[in-house]
């Protein structure tokens, strides 16, 4: 039997909450049940690896951890990183095998350089929105970096530093050989450094988006798919003069971005993890939409595909 092609698919903050979504358990189950009964009917076409976000959900548990911190002692930023992968993989594990499609998640370390210049400059936003005041408070009571969020409210900022190499590489690559799809890469990793030759987790959350465009090009997979809450990637988003694109050359893409058409809070990581994906590889493609239309997208109907 012909081997299937490999995908990685990024799953973006839609698939678990949506910013007018309570924050409820309930919630995020159903909606990871919608997000996989979207997958599974693409399953015959390909063999995949899905990561996914963790944004709100690390930020959540690292506001409860600090405020509660006269009670309990708070638990360090790499350790809610792990805890947040493994409960939204189960989430998605879960509804993977409820389906008939078996799966298993990997709390997947991610190897970052101690020296990286992100952790000089935070700009990775976790956690909910909030007003500027209760930003400012909670930044003079904890001393954290608060900064607004493309003026859809304030958030907390932590280091992002780049993904260098995936731990557990070996393990995703062991499951998918054996008819298992892996959740792996969550909320992009958790980071890790080495130290006195071991590993030592440390205090970032790593981009998804790169995590994933480094996971899928040491797999060798075929295809990166990134979904998002938009159908395509526009020119001049949010303009008079906002242009989809549709069909798209490498290097008409990094020029593009060049000239600043994706904003680094927002379609800019994507955008930067399709070009790491595809540079150098012309037997890539990747693609960046919906969940909603990603059937219609791998019609070719919709949807921005971008290939070298």
């Amino acid at each position: 039997m012909e081997s299937k092609p490999l995908w990685v698919v990024a799953l973006g903050g839609n698939a678990l909450l949506r910013p007018s979504d309570p924050w409820t358990v309930e919630v995020q189950k159903a909606r990871v049940r919608e997000t996989v009964e979207h997958l599974v009917r693409l399953m015959d076409r390909a063999s995949m690896v899905i990561t996914h976000g963790n944004g709100p959900q690390v930020g959540a548990s690292f506001l409860r951890h600090t405020v509660t911190r006269e009670l309990y002692p708070p638990y360090p930023l790499d350790i809610l990183n792990a805890e947040t992968e493994g409960w939204i993989g189960y989430l998605i594990s879960q509804a993977l095998r409820i389906l008939g499609v078996p799966a298993a998640t990997v709390v997947t370390q991610v190897l970052v350089d101690p020296r990286d210049p992100a952790f000089q400059n935070p700009t990775k936003y976790v956690g909910p929105f909030m007003t500027e005041d209760e930003a400012r408070d909670l930044a003079r009571r904890f001393g954290w970096t608060v900064r607004e969020d493309a003026g859809r409210g304030w958030r907390v900022v932590v280091p992002s530093p780049e993904p260098l190499d995936i731990v557990e590489v070996d393990a995703v690559r062991t499951l998918v050989a054996a008819g298992i799809t892996p959740i792996a890469c969550g909320g992009g990793g958790v980071p890790v450094i080495r130290k006195d030759n071991t590993l030592e987790g440390v205090a970032a959350v790593i981009d998804k988006d790169r995590a994933s465009a480094l996971l899928a090009h040491l797999l060798d997979a075929e295809m990166l798919v990134i979904l998002t809450g938009v159908e395509q990637v526009y020119l001049n988003f949010g303009r008079y003069n906002a242009t989809p694109l549709h069909r798209v050359r490498l290097a008409e893409l990094k020029a593009y971005a060049r000239d600043g058409h994706f904003p680094p809070g927002n379609m800019g990581p994507k955008v930067e993890a399709v070009i790491r994906f595809l540079e150098g590889n012309s037997n890539r493609k990747a693609l960046i939409t919906s969940l909603e239309a990603l059937p219609d997208a791998l019609e070719g109907k919709t949807g921005t595909w971008v290939e070298p």
